[in-house]
Order: structure tokens, then C-alpha cells, then sequence
């Protein structure tokens, strides 16, 4: 390929407008629209594998909009009225094809780049401690699906050089985005339409949950291949001349496919795995968290390890002795794995993540004595009534009545319950008080719930 050719298509084509759209239309979402790329625990500019996840996201709009302008790309040479002039030399179809299939691969490049380093560099500057180069394959496979949307988008302008292709290339590209657009219902994702399998080959990716989740080698592998059979299509029609060729240019698309079908997982606990490099603990005492949070460790670890002194003295030998932060992945609204000898916690509970002093001590304890099965996210809504009981034990434990702050549906109604169910409690004898604290832990360890006007006695639900 002549390299003055390829200058000149970079300097004076429309091929880097592939790559402004690209940056323009990320930064452009990710900052007029306030979403939880914000402001959450999985915050794109908080962490490496979030960061690449949601850039995945984004090709939800700039998968189909890359293709639409590739194919505008490709009309330039029907709206000169020149197909027939460059078809009668003797210059092979593909030579003529590389130059502008190259300049809008760089283009897309160096504004999927520029994307990257803008959250990658707040990333570095911020607080992370885990420098794991796990996040380059997700990104890496969402450049290939960008190259190959541009080709194929080119080649479907080639084959048919009309000003309806390159909406129609951009529609189209959006109902497959949408047909197999994943959401966040798994244990990571599950499909929306269609079924998982088939959804893994948008390289659309759902939103992350979980900060410590990352995808797996064999969705890598998989996306490649499909992306791979994809891209080489577009070009194969890019360079296609007559119309056997250009039936026989869908094979690749067709054996990439196959292929990827034959590799990408069947359900979504097989898409994700929990990243061993951001999940490590960072412990201090019996307190641990996770790598990636190890920042926070020093504030949290004194509150927890009173937590821990308080939980003792009120349930003796049943006390659990270690506090540690939650690794194990789960589907959205699956019961949490508790364990009797740890108090777990989640940053991703607002309770947890947001609370301090007095407040995360007592929401710690009543975890500790009543642990709920049910997670407090920001996309999982616990139960008040779960709130009253551990603050009311909390409260028991800590010898002072104060409820846990919450973010709540009545917090008249939440206040008054706790205030009532404490009355109730505090009417019993110390003996039967400390015995309706060990019953209620050990049913909440059995995913038994314990209503508020049970805890004065009575068994739990």
C-alpha cells in the first residue's frame, strides 16, 4: 500500500470524522447524561475494568453511527461517478480497498484511544491500588468491533452505492444492538431478547454491578472471532466486483459465527469471573477488604473492630470474629452466601458506603446480629422491616436506642416501628433478650426472616 495514498486519505478524506465521532459521542454521553457511570461504585473513572466495561456500553450508539459513516465513506467514489473508471484498470480491487479500509481503521484507533486515555488518566490520578492489565482485552475487542462495523458498513455502500445506505446500515446495526443487547438481571447479564448465547455476539456488554467482575478469556476469544468473520466480509465487499464475489463474501462473516457460537459461553455465570488481582484481601487485624478498596481499609478497620468487641460481649461464643468485604458473585436479587463467622458488608450498600462513625458502628453490629440475606444496592432495595430489627438490636447491643440511618420509604413510619419494636424488646428480661438475639441470628443465618413484631418473642416467618 502506498504510503502517500494513505496520507492523503488521512489528510483530505472523510475517514477521520470516524474517529471524532467515536470521542465526540463517548465524552458526549458519558457527561451530559448523569448515569451510574457516576456516582456508584462501579464509576468509570474510579477503576480500570469499569472504566473498559463502560466504554463497552457505548457502543450501544457508536457501534451503528461507525458503521453509517463508514458507509457514507464508501459513497464517495458514486458520487464522483468514478466505480467504472477504477474497475477498468488493472489495479487489484483489494489495493484499491486497503488505502481507505486502513485510514478509517487508524481514525476510529486514535479516537477510541483518546476515549481511553481521557478515563484512564483519572484513573491513575486517583485512588486505585490495582494495576491489573486484565481491562485491555474488553477494550481491545470493542476497537476490532469498531474497525469492523466501518468495513462493514463500507462494503454495504459498495454493493449498493445509494444515499439510503448509510441510515439503513445505521438502523440496522441498532435493531442487532437492540435484539441482542444484554441487561443486568444475571448473575452478571442476561439477555434481553435473545437468548445469552446469541446476545454475546453484540459487542455490547451490560452495565457493571460489580466492580470486581471482569469477562472471561472464552468471551474474549469468542467476540473475536465473530468480530474477525465480520471484518473481513465488509472488506471482501469493499473489494468485490461482481456478484459471485459478493455472495461469497458472506462466508466469513458466517464461519466467524460458527466459530463463536462453538466458543462463547451458554449462561452468564460463564461470561464473568471475579478479578483475582482486584479481589485479593488487604487485611488489617480480622478486618479485610478487597484490593481494589484498599484505600478505605484504614478508615473502616477501628469501627469494625469495635463492631467485632460489641458483637462479643453481646453474643459470646456465636459472635462472629472476622468482618470482611463481599467477593462472591451473584444474580440481581439472589440471596447473599452468609457465613456465621464473618460479618460481610458491601461497598455498593449506600448504608456501607456512604455511613460513618456512630452510624456504620451500629449498621455493622445489627448486620452481625441479624444478617440479611438480601442485598442493599443500588439497584437491590432491602426491606425496612429488616432495618427495624437490626436496629434494634444494634441499639440492645450498644446499650443506646438510635435507628440506623436509611434511605427508607416512610421514614416517619420506619422511626416509629423501630421506636415501638424497642419498647417491646426492652420490656423483656436480660436473659430472654439475649436468647431472642442468638434465635434471630441463627434463623437470619438460615435466610429465616424475623418480622419487627416478632422480635419481642414468637417465632421467626
Amino acid at each position: 500500500m502506498n504510503l502517500r495514498v494513505l496520507r492523503t486519505e488521512l489528510l483530505r478524506s472523510a475517514a477521520p470524522w470516524a474517529g471524532l465521532v467515536v470521542l465526540a459521542v463517548g465524552l458526549g454521553f458519558l457527561y451530559a447524561v448523569n448515569g451510574p457511570w457516576w456516582g456508584s461504585s462501579v464509576q468509570w473513572t474510579d477503576q480500570w475494568t469499569p472504566m473498559a466495561l463502560w466504554t463497552r456500553v457505548l457502543l450501544a450508539y457508536i457501534w451503528p453511527l461507525v458503521g453509517g459513516v463508514g458507509a457514507l465513506y464508501a459513497l464517495r467514489d458514486h458520487r464522483s461517478r468514478m466505480p467504472e473508471l477504477l474497475t477498468s484498470t488493472p489495479r487489484p480491487g483489494w489495493q484499491r480497498a486497503a488505502a481507505p479500509a486502513t485510514a478509517i481503521a487508524l481514525a476510529l484507533t486514535a479516537g477510541f484511544v483518546a476515549l481511553l486515555l481521557w478515563g484512564g488518566v483519572q484513573v491513575a490520578l486517583g485512588t486505585t491500588t490495582v494495576t491489573s492489565l486484565g481491562w485491555l482485552p474488553i477494550s481491545a475487542v470493542a476497537l476490532l468491533a469498531l474497525v469492523a462495523a466501518a468495513l462493514l458498513g463500507m462494503g454495504a455502500a459498495r454493493t449498493l452505492p445509494s444515499p439510503l445506505t448509510p441510515p439503513l446500515v445505521v438502523v440496522l446495526l441498532l435493531a442487532v444492538n437492540i435484539t441482542l443487547m444484554q441487561n443486568s438481571d444475571g448473575r452478571l447479564p442476561a439477555a434481553n431478547i435473545a437468548p445469552h448465547l446469541l446476545s454475546q455476539l453484540s459487542p455490547v456488554v451490560a452495565q457493571p454491578r460489580q466492580v470486581l467482575l471482569t469477562l472471561t478469556g472464552a468471551v474474549h476469544l469468542g467476540q473475536t472471532l465473530w468480530l474477525l468473520g465480520l471484518l473481513a466480509t465488509g472488506f471482501a465487499l469493499l473489494t468485490a466486483t461482481r456478484a459471485r464475489a459478493r455472495l461469497t463474501a458472506v462466508v466469513p462473516a458466517l464461519a466467524g459465527a460458527v466459530l463463536a457460537l462453538l466458543v462463547l459461553p451458554g449462561d452468564p455465570a460463564g461470561s464473568y469471573r471475579v478479578d483475582t488481582a482486584a479481589a485479593s484481601p488487604a487485611c488489617e487485624g480480622p478486618v479485610c477488604v478487597t484490593e481494589i478498596h484498599h484505600d478505605r481499609l484504614a478508615a473502616l478497620a477501628p469501627t469494625a473492630t469495635e463492631a467485632l468487641r460489641v458483637l462479643d460481649k453481646a453474643l459470646g461464643d456465636d459472635a462472629p470474629r472476622r468482618v470482611r468485604e463481599e467477593t462472591t458473585p451473584r444474580a440481581l436479587m439472589e440471596y447473599r452466601r452468609l457465613d456465621a463467622d464473618s460479618v460481610l458488608f458491601n461497598f455498593e450498600d449506600p448504608q456501607i458506603g456512604a455511613a460513618k462513625g456512630d452510624q456504620l458502628l451500629r449498621r455493622l453490629v445489627g448486620e452481625g446480629i441479624a444478617p440479611s440475606c438480601t442485598a442493599n444496592t443500588a439497584r437491590e432495595f432491602g426491606s425496612d422491616e429488616t432495618l427495624v430489627v437490626q436496629s434494634v438490636l444494634a441499639s440492645w447491643a450498644l446499650g443506646e436506642f438510635r435507628p440506623i440511618d436509611a434511605d427508607v420509604y416512610d421514614a416517619d413510619e420506619y422511626r416509629a416501628s423501630t421506636r415501638q419494636t424497642w419498647e417491646r424488646f426492652m420490656a423483656l428480661t436480660p436473659a430472654e433478650r439475649r436468647s431472642r438475639a442468638a434465635e434471630v441470628r441463627e434463623a437470619a443465618l438460615g435466610c429465616e426472616f424475623t418480622y419487627p413484631d416478632e422480635l419481642a418473642g414468637g417465632s421467626p416467618r
